[in-house]
């Protein structure tokens, strides 16, 4: 059966796993074959998932071009498309925040011919630009949705008090915000007030890069950025995939993978609607959908997030705060 959730205020029924394309960005994860992530794509929709997330910034359009080659493909009405906008693009590939109207109006046409659309469903603001004057954000994305470019708009990566300053200019429906289990900070603050705000939240990375999905075991080094990360490295990476796999006995009692353990018990919180999955294959999509409709028991998600909690912070108390 088809699982959909309430989007917020949207009114948007949506899949609360979305497929997600930060992947296609050669910069962060090295080249990736189109076709396969088509093939991925076309499995998630196949599976139930008609939300799918992307950014001019990924690939500098790289994704959005990838995905506009998908939506092609299936019924335009039955997905689900967000994307987000905050670069002004340099010929020399260089690039800086800039929510100018000029700006927005350029880059919103761009993105509506990349993606092969007419409109976009869910557009957000990438990263708060300080030097524009959010009235001025807010009247442009408001022409834009009268003109039927977009259906809805919101933020990315704003702080809480930032969403609630743009709220007080404008309609700003959605946010996306990184969550995990591992880093819950966003719990004190942002998602309470999204919550008593009827405010549509999609967090991203709720795999933390791939460190919760049960795969690593601490002996294996990275290529990609992650080769610089921290929680990638020496006796944290160790600590926190012990932790992960301690939490195998809870993920044979309900008969799924530790993957799928962590990513339904994220979506337990109350004000998370939807978690976005990086995905590069049709394997890794039908992983992840099966968890839609999947519910965790109170004790055991408590019982992870104390996993999850205490291995990092005894790494962090032995080497006096510093990770």
């Amino acid at each position: 059966m088809t699982t959909r959730v309430p989007f917020g205020s949207t009114g948007l029924q949506v899949s609360p796993v979305s497929f997600g394309t930060w992947q296609l960005s050669p910069r962060f994860w090295g080249p990736q074959s189109e076709d396969v992530a088509i093939a991925a794509m076309k499995a998630a929709f196949d599976l139930g998932i008609n939300f799918y997330d992307t950014a001019d910034a990924y690939g500098d359009g790289l994704a959005e071009t990838v995905l506009g080659r998908f939506v092609a493909q299936v019924p335009r009405d039955e997905v689900i498309i967000t994307t987000k906008v905050v670069h002004h693009f340099n010929e020399d590939a260089t690039r800086y925040p800039d929510l100018s109207p000029e700006n927005l109006r350029t880059r919103c046409d761009i993105q509506l011919k990349r993606l092969g659309v007419d409109t976009i469903d869910v557009y957000l603001l990438h990263s708060f630009d300080p030097l524009t004057p959010i009235q001025s954000v807010t009247n442009t994305l408001n022409e834009l949705r009268q003109a039927g470019k977009i259906r809805h708009y919101g933020v990315s990566n704003f702080n809480v008090e930032q969403h609630r300053a743009m709220r007080t200019a404008g309609s700003y429906e959605v946010t996306q915000p990184p969550y995990s289990l591992l880093e819950r900070g966003i719990e004190e603050d942002l998602l309470p007030y999204c919550e008593s705000e009827n405010v549509g939240v999609m967090v991203y990375s709720p795999m933390h890069k791939g460190l919760l999905t049960g795969k690593y075991d601490g002996s294996e080094t990275f290529s990609d950025f992650r080769e610089h990360h921290a929680d990638f490295k020496g006796e944290r990476f160790r600590a926190i995939c012990a932790a992960v796999q301690s939490l195998q006995p809870l993920a044979e009692k309900y008969g799924i993978s530790l993957y799928q353990l962590i990513l339904a018990a994220t979506l337990e919180h109350p004000a998370v609607q939807v978690a976005i999955v990086g995905i590069k294959t049709a394997e890794q999509i039908r992983e992840a959908a099966a968890v839609m409709g999947q519910r965790i028991e109170r004790p055991d998600c408590f019982a992870i997030r104390q996993a999850l909690t205490l291995a990092p912070a005894r790494i962090q108390d032995a080497s006096g705060g510093r990770k």
